[in-house]
């Protein structure tokens, strides 16, 4: 056990090293002896991890699948023989996580701020992206998603509820009026931030009550930002979810509309993935995390 324990170990480095030589001399062993260990591995396995080419490496399927469980394999045993040998009284080690942007910015990445000055021994990568990320595939600790949560083996932490909300700016309300229903947003320019909804028709209310209306798209953007800025400046309505506007509204700059037709709100979780021993670093950003991002957003 022990050796295959190695044997995960020198195929992750050599993976992260993305070569056989850089492997070698991270690991500080001869290249002859890293390249037969990945080669029995792949032997006892009957399966190739790794295509070879004069480029450098690359996994194959069965290569990215395994390296995922070695990834896991190998901190859990780790974790537990600190455990076992009582040093691991405080979370340390790097914890990797991914957030929507906005959100991330005005609601994770303050938290992970505070909690690294609370943990010493924690180190965090956080990417901020808004699309779909493999937690399994890319090698994350954690993710943070907003909406409704596909079936999965993944364990959620609900940790809020966030809307939809249709908004504008005060000049452009003066000049244009302001809607009362959604079907008033025919006679209005719209501003579609399009990772959230249609540039043809926007949809209000759920089940047998949903609206489907209409719009006019003068403007489609693919950031929110990119949405309010452009609302804030009277080119037209937008909608975005709550919290990315909240800023703009608390200013004045916008004025939330139609409050009363939105959807059911979306639930915020935080998603990692079932463990024999979920690794104290994130069970203790979990701890904190929960909290602090709930009432952020209550």
């Amino acid at each position: 056990m022990t050796d295959r324990l190695e044997t995960m170990s020198i195929f992750a480095q050599v993976v992260d090293a993305g070569s056989l030589t850089a492997g070698a001399r991270a690991l500080r062993m001869p290249i002859a002896t890293v390249s037969r260990r990945v080669a029995e591995l792949e032997t006892s396995l009957g399966a190739e991890l790794l295509l070879r080419s004069p480029r450098g490496l690359s996994l194959t399927d069965t290569g990215q699948t395994y390296l995922a469980a070695c990834r896991r394999i190998l901190e859990d045993v780790a974790e537990a023989e600190r455990n076992a040998s009582g040093e691991f009284k405080m979370p340390r080690g790097m914890l990797t996580m991914t957030a929507p942007v906005v959100f991330g910015r005005l609601h994770v990445l303050p938290t992970v701020t505070a909690f690294l000055r609370m943990f010493r021994e924690v180190d965090i990568r956080l990417e901020l992206t808004d699309r779909p990320v493999n937690l399994r595939e890319e090698h994350l600790d954690l993710a943070v998603r907003i909406g409704p949560l596909p079936d999965s083996d993944l364990i959620a932490r609900k940790v809020g509820e966030i809307c939809r909300i249709v908004c504008a700016s005060p000049a452009y309300l003066a000049e244009r009026g302001t809607p009362e229903t959604p079907h008033d947003l025919a006679q209005h320019d719209a501003i579609t931030f399009q990772n959230l909804m249609s540039p043809q028709d926007w949809r209000f209310g759920a089940g047998r009550e949903e609206i489907i209306v209409p719009v006019h798209s003068r403007l489609v953007v693919n950031t929110a930002e990119a949405a309010i800025d452009a609302a804030v400046r009277g080119l037209g309505v937008t909608r975005v979810l709550s919290y990315q506007a909240a800023d703009a509204i608390k200013a004045g700059r916008l004025v939330p509309l139609l409050q009363g037709f939105e959807p059911e709100p979306w639930p915020v979780h935080l998603l990692y993935e079932p463990r024999a021993m979920v690794p104290q670093k994130l069970r203790a950003f979990l701890d904190y995390a929960v909290t602090r991002i709930a009432d952020d957003l209550a």
